[in-house]
């Protein structure tokens, strides 16, 4: 199958996203059976539902990514992009749940195990995030406008 290299890249990782809810799922189901609140760690409640999430929103990317008009090298950077946030996101939620040290990532100081992480480097990870993600998605979606307007 001849697929450009972006459609390929965001289905494959909608895959692993899926797989990674998966197995997130029965860790939340361990953590559940094992609690007397029968309830799992938050971040790792957070970790399952986001790569579930995640897994279609790489499948949108992927059709976005099959009909723009955009140079394909430009597609598979806009992917990249938004694939490396999720893939970023969640592995600091496994983390958190993994830890147990918050249940809330923003609050001060902010803790990842032992250490405490400066709250500009919080705040620029944010703002990477928000504008990488916002901006690669809207190309992706104009590039795909563009096509069904005939631009």
């Amino acid at each position: 199958m001849d697929l450009p290299q972006a459609v390929q890249l965001a289905i494959v990782f909608s895959g692993i996203f899926l797989w990674i809810g998966m197995l997130t799922g029965v860790w939340k189901y361990w953590q559940i059976r094992r609690s007397e609140l029968n309830r799992a760690h938050y971040y790792v409640d957070i970790a399952h539902r986001s790569s579930l999430l995640y897994a279609a929103a790489s499948l949108i990317l992927a059709v976005l990514s099959y009909f723009t008009v955009l140079n394909e090298n430009i597609t598979l950077w806009c992917v990249f992009a938004n694939i490396l946030f999720f893939s970023f996101s969640i592995l600091v939620y496994i983390l958190h749940g993994y830890l147990q040290d918050t249940t809330n990532q923003f609050k001060r100081p902010h803790k990842l195990g032992c250490f405490s992480l400066p709250s500009w480097l919080m705040s620029l990870m944010m703002v990477g995030l928000i504008v990488t993600e916002l901006l690669a998605t809207a190309i992706l979606v104009i590039g795909t406008i563009f096509l069904f307007l005939g631009i």
